[in-house]
């Protein structure tokens, strides 16, 4: 039978309205509509495609090599999500765009709860290898208003492109947390962000490599900045100048707004907090954060 003719559409579209009707018992609304709206746009996927049974079955087979493989470190399905742009979408919906405030992006699989903390200006590397940088910026809302006691939660790679959890063992390197002073400023020791890949052993990494797409994450450093009645900011910083912000960022993570400029400093010369790095050359950025009040929609607020 062609599949084009006014049975076959209404044979396809019966059985849509059905699955959807299904669901309509069910008590919680919201669940409802997202059941419903899966649904509509999974069958007319099916019907625009023309999938075929041995195509489904492939798919089916990828999603469980995915499910396979993740476990209580590492979670295949949030990397297809991110190299399928769902979470950049999930986050642009979620952090709508408020004058100023600063742009949101990818979370990713790398954080954790117990970091420790270090003081204004206190150094996050613990240790991890890399090219030492020094951040500094002040916290803000929309109207300009300091932000003092915001919390800052920052991760990121050492110079092999691997996060501590990727080590092998139980240190706990390149992360940190601390607060703004009571001027909304802050200010700490990490590393210059480099590029790494995602994991690509897996899956997802095969997916990448039969369409041709790189693994590769353009160098961030992660910051998660939390304030009463603001809205919780999970955003990235980026190198200025570095090559894979046009090759294409992995996960689709890169603002305009959120590359900055890591400036080059020799080999002696005077840090901004008179440490001694001896022989070393350093670099230093600054990031001013503007948060975003809690009841814009989508965002989370810390209570």
């Amino acid at each position: 039978m062609p599949n084009n003719t006014a049975e076959q559409i209404s044979i396809e579209r019966d059985l849509t309205d059905r699955v959807v009707s299904s669901f309509e018992g069910t008590d919680d609304p919201r669940l409802r509509e997202l059941l419903g709206a899966l649904v509509e746009h999974a069958h007319a996927f099916v019907r625009e495609t023309r999938l075929t049974e041995a195509e489904w079955t492939k798919a089916i087979e990828f999603l469980t090599a995915v499910g396979d493989i993740t476990d209580d470190k590492r979670q295949e399905f949030i990397l297809l999500s991110d190299v399928l742009g769902v979470s950049m979408q999930t986050i642009a919906v979620s952090n709508p765009a408020v004058h100023n405030a600063t742009e949101a992006t990818v979370f990713g699989p790398f954080f954790l709860d117990d970091a420790p903390e270090v003081p204004i200006g206190g150094d996050i590397t613990h240790g991890a290898a890399g090219e030492l940088c020094w951040f500094e910026g002040t916290i803000t809302d929309t109207d300009g208003n300091l932000v003092p006691r915001a919390r800052i939660e920052v991760w990121e790679c050492d110079e092999d492109g691997l996060y501590d959890v990727q080590y092998g063992d139980e240190r706990m390197a390149g992360r940190s947390y601390l607060y703004s002073n009571d001027h909304g400023e802050y200010s700490f020791w990490g590393l210059k962000p480099v590029p790494y890949p995602i994991p690509a052993d897996g899956p997802v990494g095969s997916l990448l490599s039969v369409t041709k797409r790189s693994p590769l994450r353009a160098a961030h450093v992660h910051f998660m900045v939390s304030a009463p009645r603001l809205r919780t900011l999970v955003t990235h910083i980026f190198v200025e100048g570095d090559p894979q912000i046009t090759t294409g960022d992995s996960v689709f993570g890169v603002k305009d707004s959120l590359i900055k400029t890591f400036v080059r400093h020799a080999a002696g010369e005077a840090t901004p907090d008179g440490r001694n790095l001896g022989q070393v050359q350093w670099f230093s950025t600054r990031f001013d954060i503007v948060l975003a009040p809690s009841d814009t929609a989508g965002g989370t607020a810390q209570k």
